[in-house]
């Protein structure tokens, strides 16, 4: 069996991720002449790309939401607002660094780090890295798990007193517990937004200026809008 499936199939037992991706970097799975040992940050990030792209084909036959969603989460100083938005499957996962944390040297500047997909995916590495993977893979349980698609801005503030990164597991656990919260609702993105607005520090309009999505949910026509006025 090759390994893309064996992942799959694994976890579709019900075997945890995180045993699944230790299997891998030992080379445990794949054709025999094709097996490798695989770092494990390596391993972690290839587990977890490949079940979310394997949900994701699934997720697009689901009905949309019908309502604009907030899921948030607060661990080892780092705040995660999950918003959903009632549109067909999109993705993007949206990092920001205070300054004294590992990856922000500066003293002074934030560093907003972002990446995205539309409905077709994406075919190259997203420049986030791993944690993109590990909170796509957190959201596409929750869609599966309730048979619903929509579109997706997972929003991260790493603050000053996370001082030492302890792996894109935190990030993966981190939106799994916003999702298995009760959901704040509402019947427009500009009420989920100032909901969004009121639990970060940087203002939302820093964040909605480097977001593709947000932008196109705020701005771009749609099609159905011109059905509606015909109708």
């Amino acid at each position: 069996m090759k390994a893309a499936k064996a992942v799959t199939r694994l976890y579709e037992k019900g075997v945890l991720v995180t045993k699944i991706q230790r299997a891998f970097s030992v080379g445990a799975f794949g054709l025999k002449d094709n097996r490798r040992l695989v770092p494990t940050r390596w391993s972690i990030t290839a587990v977890d790309s490949t079940i979310s792209k394997d949900m994701i084909t699934r997720i697009k036959t689901f009905p949309e939401i019908n309502e604009y969603r907030v899921y948030e989460s607060q661990y080892l100083d780092n705040r995660f607002e999950v918003l959903m938005i009632p549109e067909a499957w999109k993705y993007e996962a949206m990092e920001a660094w205070y300054p004294g944390t590992a990856w922000n040297p500066s003293r002074h500047n934030i560093i907003i780090f972002s990446d995205w997909e539309g409905y077709e995916g994406r075919t190259t590495y997203a420049n986030i890295g791993g944690c993109y993977y590990s909170a796509r893979l957190a959201v596409g349980e929750w869609l599966t798990r309730e048979r619903r698609q929509a579109s997706i801005v997972v929003l991260r503030e790493a603050h000053p007193g996370y001082i030492m990164p302890v792996g894109v597991w935190q990030v993966r656990e981190n939106v799994r517990n916003a999702m298995k919260k009760k959901p704040l609702r509402y019947n427009t993105l500009n009420e989920a937004l100032e909901r969004v607005a009121s639990q970060f520090q940087i203002p939302i309009e820093i964040w909605i200026s480097r977001s593709r999505l947000l932008q196109d949910a705020l701005h771009q026509r749609k099609i159905t809008e011109y059905l509606r006025k015909k109708q």
